[in-house]
């Protein structure tokens, strides 16, 4: 197409019979073409932003300041009550109450009431007894410690445990009777005593082991108290030496016998294996 001359325009003129005809449909196409990348190389305008407002650290658009919340294209004013601050949620009332205040009815922020013998915990919004209390509905009652007792840390049952030697019975400490050969165990729970090395139990009393000959001591809670020496087998009246018959051995134990290799058990004896 060829370039126009500034002054040419007013120059030229059109015969209006033959003026569509001189138009050429592609000169058309390139002026709404040229039209068209125009528009698009314009700037678009920036989106404005409301008062009380800033624009986003990432992405576009724009979010309301603290104390502000968005209603429609704008920012109103958070109304914030007493003993509570704004947050920067866009979402949900716009603040929280303060420490050692709670909500109240959605709307408002109350002073968490702490009981003596209390503490405010470190949520701010409840509270918990003091060492030497214990929560009963919304108070703190001082723990009653009985006589021979200790204040525990125990968070269930009754707060306090008894001193050593003694046992917790109906509220009380009462002195645990060891019988003689015995002594205080450990245990928290079941017998409070154990017999000495070399007694057992009977009852609330702790007897003499008596061994018989050809056995020794066994202090194994299964035992009978001792076990026959090597060579020898337990009966109901002490320890009895083992008869060993032909091709058999003491078997690991010490205390039966069994076959050689290739012989087996048959009436007392060892017979060779068929």
């Amino acid at each position: 197409m060829p370039a126009l001359l500034p002054g040419s325009i007013s120059s030229v003129t059109l015969d209006p019979k033959t003026a569509p005809k001189a138009l050429d449909w592609t000169v058309l196409l390139g002026l709404a073409a040229l039209i068209s990348m125009l528009c698009l190389a314009m700037p678009a305008p920036a989106q404005s932003i409301p008062e009380n407002a800033s624009a986003k650290s990432y992405g576009d658009g724009w979010e309301c300041d603290i104390g502000f919340r968005p209603s429609g294209t704008t920012c109103e004013t958070v109304t914030v009550p007493d003993n509570a601050y704004g947050t920067a949620h866009r979402y949900g009332r716009g603040w929280e109450c303060a420490h050692g205040f709670r909500l109240r009815d959605e709307a408002a922020c109350e002073q968490v009431a702490v009981p003596d013998g209390g503490y405010l915990d470190a949520s701010g919004v409840s509270w918990r007894c003091l060492r030497g209390f214990v929560k009963v509905g919304e108070t703190c009652e001082k723990v009653v410690i009985p006589e021979n007792a200790y204040l525990s840390e125990s968070s269930y049952g009754s707060n306090w445990s008894c001193n050593r030697g003694y046992e917790a019975k109906k509220g009380l400490c009462i002195a645990i009777v060891v019988p003689e050969n015995a002594y205080l165990n450990a245990s928290g729970y079941g017998q409070p005593w154990t017999c000495e090395r070399g007694f057992f139990q009977a009852g609330d009393l702790c007897e003499a082991v008596a061994i018989p000959a050809n056995a020794y001591f066994d202090d194994r809670s299964y035992s009978k108290g001792w076990r026959c020496e090597r060579g020898f087998a337990a009966t109901s009246k002490g320890c009895n030496a083992i008869e060993i018959p032909a091709n058999a051995h003491l078997d690991r134990s010490g205390n039966r016998w069994e076959c050689d290799k290739n012989f087996q058990k048959s009436r007392g004896a060892c017979v060779l294996r068929n």
